[in-house]
C-alpha cells in the first residue's frame, strides 16, 4: 500500500520517544502502518536519559534510537529543527551545511526544554551545566582534569547555582566526585550551593526542607541562600553582594524554559514558554498539532498543570502518540489525566526523600527512598532495550503506571 499520510514527531527525549512509540502502537492496532509514515526528527540519533546527567557514571544515559524505532517501523532524521510553519504544515531542518523541508499531516512537538541562562557576564563562556548529555560529559571531563590544575582552593571548589531539584542532586554528588579527583593532594574539596531564594528546595515544600538541609550538611555542601551571581570568569564567581568565590567550576542549574521554537507557533504561551494543550494534547489554536513533555502545559487535574519532568513527559508522549493517529484517521482519542503526583529527590550519599501530593508530604526518606530512586533511574524510566517489537509496543500503551514503590 502506498503511504499517503505523514506524522512527524519533533524530539527524541522522554515525550518524543514515547510519542513515536505510541503512534506506532496505535497504527499497529488499526492495521494502518502501511498507510501512515511516522518519523522522528532530532539532532542526535539517541534517546538520552536526561534526568541522570547529575550522576558520575553516564555510561547508561545514552541509548541509540535505532534499537528503539527500527523494530516498530518508525523513521528517524538526524537534524536540527530550524523552523515550524503550521499554516503550510512544513518543518524546516538543517544539518551538514544544508537545509530541507518536510511536510506533515499531523505534528507532535516534543522538543523539550533547556536550562535558562541569563545574560550574566562570563556565564556562557565559563559556566558548565548538566542540562544535556554533552554538557554533562563536558563537566565530567573538566572535573577529571582538575587534578592536573595548580593545587589551590579554586581548583578544589565547585559552585552550583540553583537549589531546585537538579541543583540539589548535582551538589549532593559532587563532594564524593571531588574527593576522588583530589585524593592524595592534601586539598579539601569544597562545594557551595547558591540560590536567590531564602531556602533551598523551594518547590519541595515545608515538609521536606529540613531533611534536604540536613542531607546537604551531611554531604558536606555549603549553602548560600538569598544570593545571586553577578559575573563569572576563569578565576571565580562574583556574587550580587560583591563577594568573590575563587573557583574553576561553576555549574548552572537555575531554571528551565521550553524550547524557543515554540515561539513559532501562534498559540499563547505560559511563563515557561510552553504551549497550551487540551486534554488530548492538541495545541489550542493550532489544527493538526499536538505537544507533549516540557513544551506543553497540560492540565493534570482540576487544579494543576504538568511540570517539566519525565514523570509527566513520558505519559504525555504516549497519549499524544495514540491521539495523533486517532485524530489523523478519524478514530477515538483518549484524554490524559494523572490523579497523583510524587517527587523522589536524590540526596547522594545521604539517601533520598520521597514525597506524595502537590503539597509534597514526605512518605519516605534515607535508604528506603534511595532504593526507590535507584529503581526509577535505572529501570522505570527506560524503554525496553532488547529490540523486541512487541515489548516496545506494549510499553507504549496509553495507560498510567502505578506510583513508584
Amino acid at each position: 500500500m502506498t503511504v499517503s499520510k505523514r506524522v512527524l514527531v519533533l524530539g527524541s527525549g522522554f515525550a518524543g520517544l514515547w510519542a513515536a512509540l505510541g503512534a506506532a502502537r496505535r497504527l499497529d492496532e488499526l492495521d494502518a502502518a502501511d498507510s501512515v509514515d511516522a518519523t522522528v526528527i532530532s539532532r542526535q540519533p539517541f534517546h538520552d536519559i536526561r534526568v541522570r546527567n547529575y550522576e558520575a557514571d553516564l555510561s547508561e544515559c545514552r541509548i541509540p534510537l535505532a534499537g528503539l524505532l527500527d523494530p516498530v517501523g518508525v523513521g528517524h532524521i538526524a537534524a536540527d529543527v530550524s523552523a515550524i510553519n503550521t499554516a503550510a504544515r512544513i518543518v524546516t531542518v538543517s544539518g551538514n551545511g544544508k537545509s530541507e523541508t518536510h511536510g506533515y499531516d499531523r505534528l507532535v512537538v516534543a522538543l523539550g526544554s533547556r536550562v535558562a541562562k541569563p545574560d550574566i557576564p562570563g556565564l556562557r563562556e565559563f559556566g558548565f551545566d548538566v542540562d544535556t548529555y554533552d554538557g554533562a560529559v563536558r563537566l565530567q571531563r573538566h572535573l577529571a582534569a582538575l587534578a592536573e590544575s595548580p593545587a589551590d582552593a579554586g581548583a578544589a571548589t565547585v559552585v552550583v547555582v540553583g537549589a531546585g531539584l537538579t541543583g540539589i542532586e548535582t551538589a549532593s554528588e559532587l563532594p564524593g566526585r571531588l574527593t576522588k579527583v583530589f585524593a592524595g593532594t592534601g586539598l579539601a574539596p569544597r562545594v557551595v550551593l547558591i540560590d536567590h531564594n531564602p531556602h533551598v528546595g523551594s518547590d519541595m515544600g515545608e515538609s521536606a526542607r529540613p531533611m534536604i538541609e540536613a542531607a546537604l550538611a551531611e554531604n558536606g555542601v555549603e549553602l548560600m541562600t538569598g544570593a545571586g551571581v553577578a559575573a563569572v570568569d576563569a578565576e571565580g564567581v562574583t556574587l550580587s553582594s560583591g563577594e568573590i568565590l575563587a573557583t574553576d567550576t561553576l555549574v548552572w542549574c537555575a531554571g528551565m524554559r521550553a524550547n524557543p521554537l515554540t515561539d513559532q507557533l501562534g498559540a499563547e504561551h505560559d511563563k515557561l514558554g510552553r504551549l497550551p494543550v487540551d486534554g488530548y494534547l492538541r495545541v489550542i489554536g493550532e489544527p493538526g498539532v499536538f505537544a507533549a513533555g516540557d513544551v506543553a502545559a497540560a492540565r493534570m487535574d482540576e487544579q494543576h498543570l504538568s511540570v517539566m519532568s519525565c514523570q509527566h513527559g513520558r505519559p504525555m508522549g504516549r497519549y499524544a502518540g495514540y491521539n495523533v493517529i486517532g485524530d489523523l484517521l478519524g478514530e477515538p482519542m483518549i484524554p490524559l489525566h494523572i490523579p497523583w503526583y510524587v517527587t523522589v529527590l536524590d540526596l547522594g550519599p545521604a539517601g533520598a526523600v520521597y514525597t506524595e501530593g502537590w503539597d509534597r508530604q514526605v512518605v519516605s526518606q534515607g535508604a528506603s527512598a534511595k532504593a526507590t530512586k535507584v529503581t526509577i533511574n535505572t529501570q522505570r524510566i527506560y524503554p525496553p532495550l532488547n529490540r523486541d517489537r512487541d515489548a516496545l509496543l506494549s510499553a507504549a500503551a496509553p495507560a498510567l503506571q502505578d506510583r513508584p514503590d
